[in-house]
């Protein structure tokens, strides 16, 4: 009996995910796990073989408990005192597609792969997108 490894895939699916009303870590684990292509029976964890995501409508994604006004992002400079603390709510504001981004990018593995990985996300504000080309499918979760 002989192993079969799976090959690069010749054509990537586009799915897009409406992010209102989602709670964020369960969203960001599913969409996590469809970059990875763990919702395909070809998987193998040493081989790209994921599909792109579009999400939109990034602003109304929910948190639970007190996360919007207590979590925070960390940024650091490489400097002496460069640290800097953002609460999810300015970030909210200001640019609510780093809160799905920085979510899911933590659910990817620690390797090489993780970097093609997340250049298949593709995360909006707001329900438009320029993906129309690609013909999008709703994902099922």
């Amino acid at each position: 009996m002989k192993t079969t490894t799976a090959k690069k895939p010749e054509q990537r699916q586009w799915y897009v995910v409406d992010a209102s009303d989602q709670i964020l870590g369960r969203l960001a684990v599913k969409i996590a796990n469809v970059l990875r292509g763990r919702h395909k029976p070809c998987y193998t964890p040493n081989v790209d073989c994921g599909d792109n995501v579009i999400v939109v409508n990034a602003e109304k994604v929910r948190v639970t408990g007190n996360k919007e006004n207590k979590k925070e992002y960390m940024f650091y400079t490489g400097y002496v005192g460069g640290e800097k603390y953002v609460k999810l709510s300015e970030f909210r504001a200001r640019k609510p597609q780093y809160i799905i981004e920085a979510a899911v990018k933590g659910m990817l593995p620690k390797n090489k792969l993780a970097e093609a990985m997340f250049k298949k996300l593709h995360v909006y504000a707001g329900p438009e997108h320029p993906h129309a080309a690609q013909n999008p499918q709703p994902f099922k979760f």
